[in-house]
């Protein structure tokens, strides 16, 4: 392993350790200036509570730096990776390396090379931060903890085999002293699980697999032990967590082998399903199945965002998902019960949806060796872009798809394995939609004249909202009318989420496109 330093890194080395924030020692202390964790903090909402940059001053923006990244061994050069703030430096990832750069300068301070032994780079979504650690997974399946002070590794271990094409590209998530890791990979059939390591040594404390025990009901949503076990369901995507209650939220992926289900029938627990566990044990308390019996490769790995809002004049601890299959839910995170189930965005593959709030699958509407005309399109009406949902507005938002696409089968066999089938696109339009939380009905939506790129959202006490449009531009909307108020124009369309913090009563704003990070700031 190789490990670049600055001029300017080895200085601060020099001067004495300042003590850690609250939000590097406990996510769930978080100062609202910093952006301790990948979601800002562990509700998933990206809501800031922030506001001299709002409404009235946003125009007065400017660009504060910028910082492009260089590397000399491989990996991916696309930050999709979230930057975390913590005591004034910024942190961030791409497959196989991890920097600090000032936040106030976009000067590097430090730039972690890793040595990779394979696996996927289409993407790192970030790093996690307790104390003087950070937390970053490789694309060889390997979990690194960092010193954010030197950018030298403390220690490393193994969270999967590349060589069953598992790789590693989720932003890790710190729950009391458990790095919670999450398993990305698609193209054998191969379980996927949930890990929690001890953040001090790296040792493994449990394993959560994405499929039931044998013998247990769940187990009768396949139709045998190997299919089981054989089932997909990766977790490609950071989960959140309710201290109250101590539970862990996240979403599962499709199930495997993708897009062919003949010869999986059942509803295929727990594979695209979102599942609460207890993060110090690793059992599961309970599970909401958003998209049964998955043949169009959807996911329900997008950001389980958590709620404290009012359902029929009474408080309720809710948690809302704009899933890939063109549906809205609202949960009781208690139990996982539904409250709401509905489109957000258009579908044709379910005829209604069950006692349980569960869409119910059209037996039509599934892939064919001819075709089949579906909507959303495999791309999904949501995807891994995380949305936001703010408390000022009681607006839930996401960049949503409509879409039609003709889905094919191409392994037909009784016994098909891995990309049984794909499909060819057809009609899209892509929008920034804004949604009221409690029933899913659309209050605004900004449609983009074109398609293409999608990007995270950030939402602000300032009454804004910040996302990419798929033209190269960050973009500040109004986040009660949906009304444009600023733009930037960048080198590439925005490929992570926004964020937002505050340095010496200074607001800054950041942003990725493709290879360079952005912040901006107002004086």
């Amino acid at each position: 392993m190789k490990h670049l330093f600055s001029l300017a890194a080895l200085a601060m080395l020099s001067l004495p350790l300042s003590a850690q924030t609250a939000a590097a020692k406990n996510p769930a202390q978080a100062p609202q200036t910093d952006w301790p964790t990948y979601n800002g903090d562990y509700s998933g909402r990206r809501f800031s509570k922030l506001s001299k940059i709002n409404t009235a001053t946003v125009g007065k923006l400017q660009l504060a730096w910028t910082y492009r990244i260089n590397t000399t061994t491989g990996g991916g050069q696309r930050i999709s990776a979230t930057p975390l703030m913590v005591d004034g430096v910024m942190y961030f990832t791409v497959p196989s390396h991890a920097w600090a750069v000032d936040a106030r300068t976009g000067l590097k301070l430090w730039q972690f090379d890793w040595a990779s032994k394979g696996g996927e780079t289409i993407g790192n979504r970030g790093a996690a931060i307790k104390g003087d650690t950070l937390y970053f997974e490789t694309e060889d399946c390997n979990l690194v903890a960092i010193d954010i002070h030197t950018g030298k590794e403390k220690w490393h271990s193994s969270i999967g085999n590349p060589d069953q094409f598992y790789f590693g590209s989720v932003a890790p998530v710190i729950v009391k002293n458990h790095v919670m890791v999450g398993i990305s990979g698609d193209d054998f059939d191969i379980p996927g699980y949930v890990e929690a390591h001890n953040a001090d040594t790296g040792a493994l404390e449990w394993r959560w697999y994405t499929h039931p025990e044998p013998g247990t009901p769940e187990a009768k949503t396949w139709p045998n032990d190997e299919a089981m076990t054989h089932s997909g369901g990766m977790t490609w995507v950071a989960g959140t967590y309710d201290p109250d209650l101590n539970l862990y939220y996240f979403g599962t992926g499709n199930a495997q082998p993708v897009i062919n289900g003949a010869a999986r029938p059942g509803d295929n627990l727990f594979t695209s399903t979102i599942c609460a566990l207890n993060p110090d044990t690793g059992k599961l308390v309970w599970y909401f199945q958003p998209n049964p019996h998955d043949t169009h490769d959807w996911d329900a790995v997008q950001t389980p965002v958590l709620i404290d809002g009012t359902i029929e004049g009474k408080p309720r601890k809710l948690l809302a998902q704009a899933s890939r299959n063109g549906w809205y839910f609202l949960l009781d995170r208690t139990n996982g019960k539904a409250i709401t189930s509905t489109p957000f965005a258009k579908q044709n593959w379910a005829k209604g949806v069950n006692e349980k709030g569960q869409p119910i699958p059209d037996p039509a509407v599934v892939a064919k060796q001819n075709g089949t005309l579906t909507a959303p399109n495999q791309a999904g009406a949501a995807n891994w872009y995380p949305p936001s949902f703010s408390p000022l507005t009681g607006l839930f938002y996401v960049p949503a798809y409509d879409a039609y696409s003709v889905y094919y089968i191409y392994d037909n066999n009784k016994k098909p394995e891995g990309w049984a089938g794909n499909d060819r696109g057809g009609w899209s339009s892509a929008s920034l939609r804004a949604m009221d939380y409690r029933t899913g009905k659309v209050r605004w939506n900004h449609e983009w004249p074109t398609t293409g790129a999608r990007s995270g959202i950030l939402t602000t006490a300032g009454n804004l909202l910040f996302t990419g449009d798929p033209s190269a531009n960050l973009i500040a909307f109004n986040s009660s009318t949906g009304e444009i108020l600023w733009h930037a124009g960048l080198n590439a369309p925005v490929t992570n989420g926004p964020t937002t913090f505050e340095l010496d009563g200074l607001q800054y704003i950041t942003a990725a496109a493709g290879d360079t990070l952005y912040a901006w700031v107002l004086r």
